[in-house]
């Protein structure tokens, strides 16, 4: 652990900015959204986006990094999908709880949230 002299540890500051940052682009947050419904290919995503392949593919490339998405290879293609889906949905849910703390309410598409998927409170 290598902490500094302020008493952080760098290593997990650096890797907590690094998932930030990931969904702070807004093109990556999008990429995630569509990922949210199901696996998709390169392809599939630059016709849903209208984006150019190579930025698709180097937000892939920055998701696939953070572990956020994770790669399948099918034959000549490719498919991509969200690697912890439960795990981004409860981040997820926690900054929509911050941003309407804050006065900023959102929300983003309904496969990233968890109050329409399978997250069961049993009744007491």
């Amino acid at each position: 652990m290598a902490i500094n002299n302020s008493g952080f540890d760098d290593v997990a500051t650096q890797a907590y900015a690094h998932l930030f940052q990931a969904v702070a682009e807004p093109k990556r947050l999008a990429i995630l959204q569509h990922l949210a419904s199901g696996e998709h290919r390169v392809r599939d995503l630059v016709e849903h986006m209208d984006l150019a392949q190579s930025t698709v593919s180097k937000h892939l490339s920055f998701l696939t990094e953070c572990g956020l998405i994770a790669a399948r290879p099918q034959g000549r293609s490719t498919w991509y999908a969200l690697a912890e889906p439960t795990l981004l949905k409860e981040l997820i849910a926690a900054a929509e709880k911050m941003l309407e703390a804050t006065g900023k309410s959102a929300q983003l598409c309904e496969h990233l949230r968890l109050g329409g998927y399978a997250v069961v409170e049993e009744e007491s």
